[in-house]
């Protein structure tokens, strides 16, 4: 797997080989990337801003993120492999500076922002396809504010699953990509 776009281009990205992870495929990751700086529906850009990569995995969205001018990404990744493999991509890319790392589940990462000023311009959320929860994890980011304005929730489904979303949230645009779903949504 390599990075797409930015300073980083043609860099490789390490994932972990055991079957628990499931990496972002290039060809989702390009099409997401694509819609964030082309389409008129987003008016926030990559460039210069600060981005939430949770459920990180092997860090592939957020490192893009970074290789695209993104100021800081914030990694939250809980599985011990995967996040062993996420800081050794940073480290290798020497992006530490512009990252932040946090090994804890996405609840508890999101409950220590509660009295916090941080705000992200794209959260983006790549939860395994079988968690169910992803609407009680939707309602906590519109209860802590996290997200700024004109900021951007993606999120990474199975194509077949059928999720609940909280009435605050607006899905503006949906692509499938083979077995994938993504929803660009905003508040």
């Amino acid at each position: 797997m390599r990075i797409i776009g930015g300073i980083y281009k043609n860099k490789k990205i390490y994932f972990p080989t055991d079957k628990f992870t499931r990496p972002l495929k290039d060809i989702v990751r390009e099409s997401i990337f694509n819609i964030i700086e082309h389409s008129n529906l987003i008016k926030k850009k990559i460039l210069n801003s600060i981005v939430l990569d949770m459920y990180s995995g092997s860090g592939s969205f957020g490192v893009e993120c970074l290789s695209r001018g993104a100021s800081k990404v914030y990694f939250c990744e809980n599985y011990s492999p995967a996040f062993k493999v996420l800081k050794k991509n940073l480290l290798n890319l020497n992006c530490l500076d512009r990252s932040n790392t946090f090994d804890t589940s996405v609840t508890n990462f999101i409950n220590q922002l509660e009295n916090s000023q941080n705000k992200f311009d794209f959260i983006f959320l790549d939860p395994p396809y079988k968690e169910q929860k992803i609407n009680i994890l939707l309602e906590l980011i519109i209860e802590r504010k996290i997200l700024n304005k004109n900021g951007i929730l993606i999120l990474h489904r199975n194509k077949k699953t059928i999720d609940i979303f909280p009435e605050k949230l607006k899905i503006f645009s949906e692509r499938i990509y083979g077995l994938s779903k993504i929803y660009f949504i905003k508040l």
